[in-house]
């Protein structure tokens, strides 16, 4: 029988790991469910639903931080810091188009836990780079924290990296501080139309190369764009006179392009948080799903090879070339060798992000790990949870767990 532990509190969460160890009864964690479908299915039948753990515990607008519980939405933090002009600047993407869910369900705690960030992590950096502390409960039923308010806190290990993208394996959050940034006062998007990959791949290269401080690159190609047209899109953001001096900047410098059109305000937000949240990709809602992580300079190459092996893949590129989104139709999966393949001989490495359960049962969902790295991983993961009692087989098969659900 499942059983549903619903801790109102920090303390309570201790408890409900602390039973789960006496019973050797893993756990798979549950808040919003907005990133349920995101790793390998937990080897789990009870849950630790967090939910109860929200709130906004201290904003400081002046000093630029706040700190709120772990489940807190990630919709009530952006509406919070919008009224004083500020944000997150990592961009947090909302997948909900893509798994075909309400938007706004998503917390700061499944945020950090899963720890991607939207386009402009080529400027702002990603989830990792401005958590300045939390606090935790461990596989071992341990309360503990790291970090604090300032950047240059410097007592004990610096933990937060470790739990961005740690996808609750290591602890449970409840309660996390950032660091938020200024709203730009200006926000304008460049178009170049109608550009091939290879050509994309040159002025976004470029682009980044030059000192106008792009915050973020994309190429849609015709096959994903709703305009129907390829699209090479560049972001300035800042103050109004600043956009304007780099924008006559990247026009001059990348004349030999076109010239492109213009998106400002709202029109300009509303392509960038589509493509942070992948919804060119999201129909047809079966197609896999795959994230492509590569050397930038490389995009358009490793894209041209994807498209030569997969024949009707589609596929969009972020992050200057860096990041690829691929759908493939539902039968492709047996060519996750190939996809890999393509990546490994760039270095990159790939995640299979939108599949059924049994699919990422079967296949491995995150980059498979060379042999040492994978032991130093293992250890880590040990040290913080030796019964293997947190979501268990989410990123790996669990050698002691899985077969269990």
């Amino acid at each position: 029988m499942t059983r549903t532990f619903t801790p109102g509190d920090e303390q309570q969460v201790a408890e409900a790991i602390a039973a789960a160890l006496r019973d050797d009864a893993p756990l798979r964690i549950r808040a919003g469910g907005a990133r349920a479908r995101l790793g390998r299915p937990p080897a789990a039948q009870d849950v630790l639903d967090v939910s109860a753990l929200a709130g906004v515990a201290m904003y400081e607008p002046e000093e630029l931080v706040f700190t709120a519980r772990a489940a807190t939405p990630l919709a009530d933090i952006e509406a919070m810091l919008a009224k004083h002009e500020q944000m997150l600047a990592f961009e947090p993407p909302d997948f909900a188009v893509l798994f075909g869910r309400k938007a706004g369900r998503g917390t700061l705690g499944g945020m950090t836990a899963v720890g991607l960030a939207g386009p402009r992590r080529i400027r702002a950096g990603s989830v990792r780079d401005h958590l300045l502390g939390f606090r935790a409960v461990s596989g071992r039923a341990e309360v503990f924290k790291s970090g604090g308010r300032v950047m240059k806190n410097v007592t004990g290990f610096d933990l937060s990296k470790l739990m961005c993208g740690s996808h609750g394996t290591l602890a449970v959050l409840t309660e996390l501080t950032f660091k938020v940034l200024p709203a730009a006062e200006r926000t304008i998007t460049l178009d170049f139309p109608d550009l091939d990959e290879p050509q994309a791949q040159a002025l976004m290269t470029k682009a980044l190369q030059l000192p106008a401080d792009v915050s973020a690159a994309a190429h849609l190609p015709a096959g994903v764009n709703r305009q129907g047209r390829a699209a090479t899109l560049l972001r300035l953001e800042g103050f109004a006179a600043s956009v304007a001096a780099r924008r006559a900047m990247l026009e001059e410098a990348l004349s030999g392009y076109g010239a492109p059109e213009m998106m400002e305000g709202e029109e300009s937000r509303r392509i960038w948080r589509a493509i942070a949240n992948v919804e060119p990709l999201a129909e047809p809602a079966d197609h896999l799903i795959w994230r492509l992580v590569c050397p930038p300079a490389q995009g358009a190459q490793v894209a041209e090879n994807l498209r030569a092996m997969l024949g009707d893949a589609r596929l969009f590129m972020d992050y200057g070339g860096g990041l690829i989104w691929l759908a493939v139709p539902p039968a492709a999966h047996a060519m996750a060798e190939l996809v890999r393949g393509a990546l490994a001989a760039v270095s990159g490495h790939a995640m299979l992000f939108r599949a059924p359960p049994e699919l990422r049962r079967a296949l491995p969902v995150f980059q498979p790990q060379p042999e040492a790295l994978a032991a130093v991983s293992e250890r880590i993961r040990a040290a913080f949870d030796p019964a293997d009692i947190l979501n268990p087989g989410v990123i790996h098969p669990s050698a002691k767990r899985e077969g269990t659900a």
